[in-house]
């Protein structure tokens, strides 16, 4: 029902009501119903349709305007981040690449008079690389209770699949109501990342996510069919990726894995509620 639709209601059920009952008195009611009494009826009958009636139109009313109100606050919000996502494309990612051309050019000219160009060159990769991801971030809704949480991870891997060849597998067996934000934010965070872990590291063709309700928790898996990683290698300062998944989960008090299984790269995040 619309918000014109109850504010008409609300304003017509009274005026209908004792309209009603003054027609019923006099046309029915005169032998039965002495005038004293069919007055001191008149406001009781037109409380208890109030309380029946338009206290449930009240309730209505107030839902509308708090979900228009977080429509507006969302709306507000994701303008902001769209703001700050031009801005870091417009300024900080243009000079990284324009940094990094100046050094390409200072490498093939030959005059680095020894300078570390190399290091250089991985820093303004990997800033840039955080620059761009910050941006993709910033223009995914900040809060999942806005919008649906299947409808965000849809949304994420919807945005993989047309960038890239990657074929995806979904299973997700865990109800919304099991997840605060906090963890729906933090768990398709940590997705987000192992996904584009995946996208520039693994070439990988397929990729199955798979999340299931334990007796003490829920289990989510990220599995890849690419080429592996080095056990020993994946502490090396540059994994940054894999150093951020840790460090949320470590937050969130989760469980983090990253493993080999039957061929495949496996990320586990679990969560175990202690026993009571």
């Amino acid at each position: 029902m619309s918000y014109k639709q109850i504010k008409w209601l609300i304003l017509i059920i009274p005026t209908l009501t004792i309209g009603i009952w003054e027609y019923v008195r006099h046309e029915f009611l005169l032998n039965y119903l002495s005038m004293e009494l069919g007055n001191f009826l008149a406001p009781v009958i037109v409380f208890l349709v109030t309380i029946l009636l338009l206290t449930r139109l009240f309730s209505m009313m107030e839902s509308n305007q708090e979900e228009l109100n977080k429509a507006r606050a969302l709306h507000a919000t994701m303008q902001e981040r769209e703001k700050i996502a031009r801005e870091l494309h417009d300024g900080i990612a243009q000079s990284l690449f324009l940094l990094n051309a100046q050094i390409d050019r200072i490498e093939k000219t030959g005059n680095s008079d020894n300078l570390p160009y190399e290091e250089f060159k991985k820093s303004i990769h990997r800033t840039n690389t955080y620059v761009r991801e910050a941006i993709a971030n910033l223009r995914h809704p900040v809060d999942p209770e806005f919008v649906p949480w299947m409808q965000g991870l849809k949304s994420l891997i919807e945005d993989l699949h047309e960038e890239t060849n990657l074929r995806f597998e979904v299973q997700w067996d865990i109800p919304d109501e099991a997840l605060s934000s906090k963890e729906k934010i933090e768990l398709l965070a940590s997705i987000r990342e192992a996904l584009l872990n995946i996208h520039k590291h693994a070439n990988a063709k397929h990729v199955k996510i798979h999340a299931h309700v334990t007796e003490n928790g829920w289990t989510c898996t990220i599995a890849d069919d690419g080429k592996g990683f080095d056990p020993h290698d994946i502490t090396n300062n540059n994994h940054y990726g894999i150093k951020i998944m840790k460090d949320r989960c470590s937050t969130m008090k989760w469980q983090f894995d990253m493993l080999r299984e039957d061929g495949q790269t496996v990320v586990k995040i679990r969560k175990e509620n202690p026993s009571k």
